[in-house]
């Protein structure tokens, strides 16, 4: 079996649209899923050992099963933030095929009895929105979406929702905050979506990648999928690989496979045959990866296993040209101006730490700073909100632990350039200082 299932005849020309699309039989497991019983599709969802692709990873049919049975108003939330650094993978799923995320979402919706449907956007997304909002009313039209979907009265909504931007609506209650019209601020869990999430009512919550997925599930069934990849990290998986790299993009892989395969085989290898310096394996949100660990299978055990995680699947490459030290201040700083404010931890940590980060950057430090900064990172892990603090704190935390010699390095060259800029500027300014003297 070809481990192209999202990404099968991604590139073929009108994919984008319905007639194309159910040319090549789209939608027709839509059909089947809206004749089964919706128990029967939950149970083939966690079969498959699908995890979320959007970076938690948790079990899929699990997570569909949380949502009450019974009539009252449920709602499907397709999360299209796709704000996680390096990752871009959803934006060409939307772009070329938006009907498989169409029909997996009727059939996601018809699995947990939601009615309606929402899919939240980021507003960067312009061109993609656009396709989205074309798909959608080619679909209401031919009957697949609205009151009487595929005539097996069943009812369904969709609408697109363009945010404004804001990293912090890629965390799922930040997202439903933003959705009601509210500013994107995460809330205090319990209770937790699948109870009380959009407009108070039931809300299952997945990626764009999640969602999709779905519908090959039914098409190649739960066992051949869960045959793919390794034991529980079943199937495939979109990553976008980007930095320096010879052939970045979006790929789609067996979970399973090695950073080393993907790194040189995918994506071709370093720019100029350089090392690798490091990597994140699962965004900027993720603690890094060096060159001694390209070995490492890519999946969710694994990483875990290496201190790290699979992520949204977005693997950033820094070979050994780039600075440890500027990496480290760019992912602070991001998370930094991208923090909500409204927990302690996350406000003044990443605030903190970008501070500390900027000092050893322009050589006002110490290696004391270095402590410093691992102890600040410690006290955000696990006492935030949501996981922005966490976002920055492991990346950061991961890079000062795996890279202090290089700090330290960086710290006592900055301490010296510095001082001989200072004798430098001393110097120009001497025959004014003794032509002050002499008067």
């Amino acid at each position: 079996m070809s481990n192209h299932l999202l990404f099968e005849n991604i590139d073929e020309p009108g994919l984008n649209t319905l007639d194309v699309y159910r040319a090549r039989g789209g939608y027709a497991m839509a059909e089947q899923a809206l004749a089964m019983a919706r128990d029967s599709i939950i149970t083939a969802l966690k079969d498959s050992g699908l995890r979320g692709r959007g970076g938690a990873g948790f079990p899929t049919g699990l997570k569909a099963s949380f949502i009450p049975q019974g009539k009252m108003d449920k709602y499907l939330v397709c999360n299209a933030d796709e704000s996680e650094p390096g990752t871009f993978k959803d934006r060409e799923l939307i772009q070329k095929n938006p009907h498989s995320l169409i029909e997996g979402m009727i059939i996601a919706a018809y699995a947990v009895g939601a009615n309606k449907s929402f899919i939240f956007i980021r507003g960067e997304y312009q061109q993609q929105a656009e396709i989205l909002e074309a798909a959608i009313a080619e679909a209401k039209e031919a009957g697949l979406l609205g009151p009487n979907v595929l005539g097996r009265g069943v009812e369904l909504d969709m609408w697109v929702h363009r945010g404004a931007g804001a990293y912090i609506c890629g965390e799922e209650t930040g997202l439903l905050d933003a959705l009601e019209g509210r500013r994107g601020n995460p809330r205090l869990k319990p209770p937790f979506p699948a109870n009380q999430g959009l407009y108070q009512g039931p809300t299952l919550l997945n990626n764009v990648e999640t969602l999709t997925a779905i519908t090959y599930i039914l098409k190649v069934g739960a066992e051949a999928y869960s045959a793919m990849g390794v034991e529980k990290s079943s199937g495939t998986k979109l990553i976008s690989v980007s930095g320096n790299v010879k052939r970045p993009g979006n790929y789609e892989i067996e979970l399973g496979m090695t950073g080393r395969d993907i790194i040189y085989g995918l994506a071709g290898g370093i720019e100029d045959d350089r090392e690798v310096l490091l990597w994140f394996p699962g965004g900027s949100s993720s603690p890094v990866l060096t060159k001694d660990d390209l070995d490492t299978p890519y999946d969710y055990d694994s990483l875990a296993g290496a201190g790290t995680m699979l992520g949204s699947g977005a693997i950033i490459v820094a070979d050994d040209r780039n600075s440890v030290v500027d990496i480290a201040v760019k992912t602070a700083s991001f998370y930094k101006h991208e923090s909500c404010g409204k927990c302690t931890p996350c406000r003044e940590g990443t605030s903190w730490t970008t501070k500390l980060l900027k000092r050893i950057q322009s050589g006002e430090a110490t290696p004391m700073d270095l402590d410093v900064i691992d102890s600040v990172c410690d006290q955000i892990q696990g006492n935030c909100l949501c996981v922005l603090g966490d976002a920055m704190a492991m990346p950061v935390s991961s890079m000062v632990r795996k890279f202090r010699p290089q700090f330290e390095a960086h710290i006592e060259s900055a301490r010296i350039a510095n001082e001989q800029r200072l004798l430098a500027e001393l110097d120009e300014q001497e025959p004014v200082l003794q032509g002050i003297g002499a008067l």
